[in-house]
């Protein structure tokens, strides 16, 4: 598997995988499948323990990422962000090859092919390793969608949303109820909380900033996306 470096937030599909090195964690981002799902291996450096968030697709690149060294990466954890196909397709495939506890909001387990050993609620911490990583509940795009923070206490936060938001704008509703409470929840749980040079990764495309973002939260709302 390539691996790039110099992580500026862009993958290619069937590219290369993007590496940005922590203090205490390293995160490494590849596109799978058809529809261009982001993956994010977390590794915590002290332990050597991984987690990943969204096994969406081609679960022979994502076991990839983990290389086929002796010291690999143990893949102790796969978060799911949410019900929809397109975040899960490789889930069965890696739990079962790694041996990896499964973590989702119980409101959108039911549609998992994998029943989650772990059911996480808004406010909870998980760990991969000895690095701790928060849960945000971001209700909207589906009942149970969740994103992940990792607060780097050496630099800034870190904030993996799926699908829930995305540079220019929250993720696809159904509803004029479940947009405003999308916004909501993008506003008072993820905007209100975490600052401006919080850098967030979604499920589709490029990475973004909090700061960057944060002048079009009116134009989001009133667009009524």
């Amino acid at each position: 598997m390539d691996v790039h470096e110099n992580y500026t937030g862009h993958v290619d599909p069937e590219g290369p995988a993007a590496r940005r090195t922590l203090a205490a964690l390293t995160i490494t981002k590849i596109s799978v499948g058809p529809m261009d799902n982001n993956a994010y291996l977390l590794v915590c450096r002290s332990t050597n323990e991984a987690l990943l968030i969204d096994a969406a697709n081609d679960h022979e690149r994502l076991s990839d990422l983990l290389g086929f060294l002796p010291d690999r990466p143990r893949l102790r954890t796969i978060v799911t962000t949410h019900q929809h196909a397109d975040h899960w397709q490789a889930l069965g495939a890696l739990a079962g090859a790694h041996g990896s506890n499964t973590v989702a909001h119980e409101l959108d387990a039911s549609v998992l092919p994998v029943p989650p050993d772990t059911l996480v609620e808004h406010g909870d911490t998980i760990n991969v390793g000895e690095v701790p990583l928060s849960i945000i509940h971001l209700r909207g795009h589906t009942p149970g969608s969740i994103a992940v923070v990792y607060d780097d206490p050496d630099g800034h936060p870190h904030l993996f949303t799926g699908d829930s938001l995305f540079p220019g704008g929250v993720g696809k509703t159904t509803s004029a109820d479940n947009f405003a409470s999308l916004i909501n929840d993008v506003e008072d749980r993820v905007f209100a909380v975490l600052p401006d040079d919080t850098w967030f990764y979604p499920g589709h495309g490029d990475d973004s900033t909090l700061g960057k973002e944060r002048p079009s939260l009116p134009e989001w709302r009133s667009r009524g996306w």
